[in-house]
């Protein structure tokens, strides 16, 4: 019989589990529907879920039907258990995505989506609270469209109906429809399986309306794969039953596991382990079944492993990626007074291992214990379990963010370990690695060179702990580390040399490196009345966020884009306050992105790497018989292996120079970006007239001065478009019912204030998703219009292009109109003059009165 592996998820509050229960009631393995409101659900066996009427761990429940068997593993749905359910997700066949149909795609389901798409998981949709007022199936059909990118089908059309639709999605299923006149079961399938189609449902989860079809749909299209031989299985999950087991939970996904079989891995650090599954568990909801053998597709809970983590594979089955989503705010632990800081280190590190995100961290310099959590009711949650489980109360203290580091150009590390009778040389090559990709960890060393034990020890000295950076001392990341070189002792090397080289190698990489400070940033989708939109995109401007052109929705206007944690955190009660309760802001985490604010944040740090004694830089020789210590800036000329890397020439002669006091610095923009900024200038408005001279002497000054009398100098003028279009009321007002509307009313202003003065007029508009991402640059009128390219603001393009003039065209006068206070300081800096959007108003306008009296003379002259 088939097994068919299902997870529901949902917003909270969506009727996930509510859909749940109703499954099993429906599929016979209930005698009646267990409700949150009562307390009584099925799958929600935890105390506290009870209590709080949500959804906190992941749980199973098998539900037989006629020709296939069906795992439901129910997740969270509140956004601080996002990670619990992106776990699940590794090991499911197919998923149930539950919408709400009172409430639509919300903030959580977009985050969802994503995290179905990244792991390929096919899709089934139900549509919840169908009795609702309000809920109707052809506006909601088309959101789900628009919103999470098409493919939505109805199943519940006729089977004429539906073959058109799925004809639509594919063009071999469309030849099919058109010489056949309908789609093949196999076709049907086949776009489920490839995410192609997504199978709706519509109905009410409370009221069993509709729950059958989707029964029947999930027996009928769920796809099933297709298991290897060999042995392998997937760890997604590790908890504790009540009486302190220690539960590895597991879907084989080749072969077969029996009881007492004999497993092996490596723990999260890298160290291999070797166990015996103890027993094997059957969960359904609170209660279990020993299994003697699990076939491949069997989700069970193991006994007896002690060093599994979440994400390990085992056997033929690789271990998981890094997740998408991790927690951005560190939050300190605070204890009853008197506890013991390593007993309290102990208990915490027991539930990491249940959640590895957690990163139980002892800060030795602060004297403190810290966690990172997604938010408030996460750490509600963690100050539960440890209640509950080992009878200590904590609380926490406010959240600090999150920050990272990483590198922005290859350098190579060495480090060297050799107090007398201990050897070992490590040389690592650290380059950058893309966004959001952590640590790629690899050798690039002949075992002719050195031992292939020494370099899986080193790889895993690399992986054993996080690394702290130079900057701040926060965690590395986004790095490609490569072990080069390497060389061992015949007699004197032991374990502890490697790791101690190698800790030192990779440091003095980094205290070499242009280190860049990352800050975590969210997406957000902020709905305001259309009358608040201008403060929203100053707002947003002010917190150094980047937003997509805004969008109209009735009397209302969206707007969507992205911020800094740092600077958003606590935005939503400002919300509240400026629309008088009618703006709604959500918000998910999005990644990280170099620190708007480095410098602050760094001085804020005070960190300094060459006093942190736990992670030196320096590396240790032998002289005379005694470990002598020498500085990092020294030890690369003493080093016993040559260096098996050439860089760039440039990177080369800077090594070679004497590094400064402090060589951890924020990354800048660099002369290629310079170039590139000169480049569009030049193309986009002819080129750049640049002085051959920086000093003349009197003589030649003279000789250069016109004869005659001086010209008037060319002008420059750009105008930040949608600060003056939501400044200047007129324009504001129109703004409010058509955008593009008010764009073309400011052009034609300005294409009439251009042709008076004769000026070169440039006016930026922000457009970050162009297709394509390069943004746009067109004339209308005489008036040059720039649309950015994607992620840049119209700001920063204005401010980059000041900076160009100023330097570039020190003759040429540069105006700038714009209200934002922050940019008008920046463009002062450039030697820029600035115009606020009320002054160049009051300038439109006597240039129009001018333009009249022009126009009137003129005409009384032809009369």
């Amino acid at each position: 019989m088939r097994r068919i592996t299902v997870g529901i998820l949902a917003h909270v509050d969506a009727g996930k589990t509510t859909l749940s229960e109703a499954l099993l009631y429906r599929g016979g393995r209930l005698k009646k529907p267990g409700r949150v409101d009562h307390g009584d659900a099925f799958l929600d066996t935890d105390d506290l879920e009870r209590r709080r009427g949500i959804t906190i761990f992941a749980k199973q429940a098998v539900l037989p039907l006629q020709s296939a068997v069906l795992t439901l593993l129910d997740t969270p749905g509140h956004v601080d258990f996002a990670a619990e359910a992106e776990r699940t997700l590794s090991v499911l066949d197919c998923a149930i995505l539950v919408i709400s149909g009172t409430d639509g795609v919300q903030s959580h389901t977009r985050t969802l989506w994503q995290l179905l798409a990244r792991h390929r998981v096919p899709t089934f949709v139900f549509v919840n609270k169908m009795d609702l007022p309000g809920s109707e199936k052809g506006p909601l059909l088309s959101a789900l469209n628009s919103a999470l990118g098409g493919g939505f089908v109805d199943f519940s059309l006729p089977k004429a109906e539906l073959a058109e639709e799925l004809a639509g999605l594919d063009e071999a299923v469309l030849e099919e429809y058109i010489n056949t006149g309908t789609v093949s079961d196999e076709s049907t399938a086949g776009l489920i399986a490839a995410r192609r189609a997504f199978p709706c449902w519509f109905g009410s989860a409370l009221r069993l309306q509709g729950v059958d079809e989707l029964l029947a749909g999930l027996e009928q299209w769920a796809p099933v794969p297709v298991y290897p031989a060999a042995f392998s299985a997937r760890v997604f999950k590790v908890s504790r039953d009540e009486q302190g087991t220690r539960l590895t939970h597991i879907k084989v996904t080749g072969g077969s596991l029996k009881a007492k079989t004999l497993l092996e891995g490596r723990t999260a650090a890298g160290e291999p382990w070797q166990q015996k599954a103890d027993a094997l568990r059957l969960y359904s909801g609170a209660k279990f079944a020993p299994l003697a053998e699990a076939e491949a597709g069997t989700v069970c809970a193991v006994t007896g492993l002690e060093h599994t983590w979440p994400g390990e594979g085992l056997g033929a089955e690789p271990d998981e990626g890094a997740p998408a989503l991790e927690p951005v705010l560190a939050c300190e632990v605070l204890a009853p007074e008197g506890t013991d800081v390593s007993d309290l280190l102990t208990k915490l590190r027991l539930l990491e291992q249940e959640d590895p995100l957690l990163q139980v961290e002892w800060n030795e310099a602060a004297g403190r214990v810290q966690v990172r959590l997604m938010g408030e009711v996460q750490q509600q949650v963690l100050a539960h379990l440890m209640k509950s489980r080992f009878g200590l109360d904590i609380s926490f203290g406010p959240g600090s963010i999150v920050y990272k580091e990483t590198i922005a150009a290859p350098v190579v590390g060495m480090g060297h370990f050799e107090p007398l009778r201990h050897y070992a040389e490590v040389h690592l090559l650290l380059e950058p690695g893309e966004r959001g990709s952590g640590l790629l960890l690899q050798s690039s060393v002949s075992e002719d060179e050195l031992d292939g034990n020494w370099q899986r020890l080193v790889l895993s000295h690399l992986a054993e702990r996080r690394h702290p950076g130079v900057l701040t001392g926060s965690p590395i990341t986004d790095m490609k580390i490569t072990l080069v070189a390497g060389k061992a002792h015949l007699k004197h090397t032991e374990g502890g040399d490697f790791r101690q080289a190698t800790f030192r190698a990779l440091r003095h990489g980094l205290m070499q490196a242009e280190n860049i400070l990352l800050e975590p940033w969210y997406a957000f989708r902020l709905e305001v009345p259309a009358a608040n939109l201008g403060r929203a995109m100053a707002d947003v401007q002010r917190m150094g966020g980047r937003f997509d052109p805004p969008e109209t929705l009735g009397d209302a206007a969206l707007l969507t884009g992205e911020a800094p944690v740092s600077e958003m955190t606590g935005y939503a009660a400002q919300v509240a306050a400026y629309t008088k309760g009618n703006g709604r802001l959500s918000v998910t985490v999005r990644g990280y992105e170099p620190c708007h604010n480095a410098e602050q944040v760094i001085a804020a740090a005070g960190y300094d790497p060459e006093r942190d004694t736990e992670n030196p830089a320096d590396s240790v020789f032998c002289s005379h018989g005694a470990g002598v210590v020498v500085p990092w800036r020294e030890a690369a000329a003493k080093m016993h292996l040559e260096n098996q890397v050439r860089l760039e020439p440039e990177k080369e002669e800077q090594a070679s120079a004497p590094a400064p006091a402090r060589a951890a610095r924020p990354a800048a923009g660099g002369l290629e970006e310079d170039a590139q900024l000169a480049a569009i200038f030049e193309r986009t408005y002819g080129p750049v007239q640049r002085r051959e001279l920086l000093f003349r002497s009197p003589k030649e000054e003279k000789s250069a001065a016109p004869a005659g009398p001086w010209k008037k100098t060319p002008e420059y003028l750009l105008v930040d478009g949608y600060n003056v279009i939501f400044d200047w009321p007129d324009l504001k007002a129109l703004a409010a019912q058509d955008l593009s509307a008010a764009r073309e009313a400011l052009i034609q202003i300005l294409c009439n204030y251009q042709g008076y003065h004769k000026c070169t007029l440039i006016v930026v508009f922000d457009a970050y998703r162009v297709t394509g991402g390069a943004g746009g640059v067109q004339r209308e009128g005489g008036v040059w219009v720039v649309y950015t390219k994607e992620a840049e603001t119209a700001d920063a393009y204005i401010e980059k292009v000041t900076y160009e003039l100023g330097r570039l065209e020190k003759e040429r006068r540069v105006r700038v109109v714009t209200s934002d206070g922050a940019e008008q300081l920046i463009i002062l800096g450039h030697g820029t003059l600035r115009v606020s959007s009320r002054m160049f108003r009051r300038e439109m306008e006597a240039t129009e009165r001018e333009i009249a009296e022009i126009i009137a003379a003129h005409n009384a002259r032809n009369c």
